[in-house]
């Protein structure tokens, strides 16, 4: 019988259980796909800790790559052993098998690995929609980043160098410095030595950027709006270190300020839009301008592990779980 994570309470990664489930046959409009690959994102930890609340008893998980085992009637995009990956749907990507609806579901290219792709689904959209439509980036600009380093940071280095933006970015030690810098991060900032906003305009000759990527959230919330120009934009996409809150004058005494809290539902649908954002990102990977790999794999039953080094922050780049 195939096995899956499932959450029958909020809390540490101790809740997390690894246990037998059923898996039946795809009904209209759906198809059964065995994972190769499963992500780890930091959304996971929300959903497990109820931060981001889900209907228990549950899985876990939203992203996820594999091979296309069945579909259901009324499926005709999608055939037998097609390679697939997803980053929507219905909680449950911890699982050696699982059914899901067909149209979340996106097609691998031919030269973009099962291994490769695991790490892109949901980090790799993410920079995309980020980078490509929250702030339409054109090329010229100067950024911050913050957690330069973590599994979208480092996909996200690339994307600025592609896209010849000047990437600032926050890591946490000089070693994950480096690893952002060797993926194309132009400047770094170690927060634990280093002032961010007063870096920032050391960087900037005073102005400050136009915009800050702030994923991280209560710890440098205040960093990030000092460190903004004038009308500058907030891009609230993240809140790991705890929830941000603050008065609306601020935005306006700070220099007009504009801030976001973008959602990917929002952003990567209908399925045609979901479809051409995977295409952007896939030819920037077969043109090798991005790569990118699993840092850490642990198996599927290694869940709470995982979750423990991720949200410790003892992790660089993507986690994946493997069946």
């Amino acid at each position: 019988m195939p096995k899956a994570i499932r959450l029958y309470e909020t809390g540490g990664p101790e809740v997390l259980k690894f246990e037998d489930v059923e898996v039946g046959e795809p009904g209209p409009g759906q198809a059964r796909v065995r994972h190769s690959y499963i992500a780890v994102n930091f959304i996971d930890i929300y959903h497990r800790t109820g931060y981001y609340p889900l209907a228990l008893p549950n899985g876990l998980g939203s992203d996820a790559v594999g091979v296309v085992e069945a579909v259901g009637p009324g499926v005709t995009d999608l055939r037998v052993g097609d390679r697939v990956g997803y980053l929507m749907g219905p909680q449950g990507a911890y699982s050696e098998v699982r059914v899901m609806p067909a149209d979340v579901l996106i097609p691998l290219p031919d030269g973009v690995s099962d291994r490769t792709a695991s790490t892109l689904i949901m980090k790799g959209m993410t920079a995309q929609y980020l980078f490509r439509q929250v702030y339409p980036l054109k090329g010229g600009e100067t950024i911050l980043y913050h957690a330069a380093a973590g599994g979208v940071g480092l996909i996200a280095c690339q994307w600025a160098r592609a896209l010849g933006v000047t990437m600032i970015g926050t890591v946490s030690s000089d070693e994950k410095a480096e690893v952002a810098k060797a993926n194309g991060c132009t400047h770094t900032i170690v927060t634990t030595r280093e002032d961010i906003a007063k870096r920032v305009r050391e960087l900037t000759d005073g102005k400050g950027v136009p915009v800050v990527f702030d994923s991280v959230g209560k710890d440098t919330l205040q960093a990030s709006l000092d460190s903004l120009q004038v009308r500058g934009t907030l891009v609230s996409n993240g809140t790991s270190s705890g929830p941000v809150s603050f008065d609306a004058l601020t935005l306006a005494l700070k220099g007009s300020l504009w801030v976001t809290r973008p959602a990917m539902a929002h952003y990567a649908t209908p399925r045609s839009h979901m479809q051409s954002m995977a295409k952007e990102l896939f030819d920037l990977v077969l043109a090798g301008k991005i790569t990118s790999e699993p840092k850490q794999t642990y198996a599927l039953a290694e869940a709470a592990k995982a979750h423990r080094l991720l949200e410790s922050r003892q992790t660089t780049g993507a986690t994946v779980l493997v069946p």
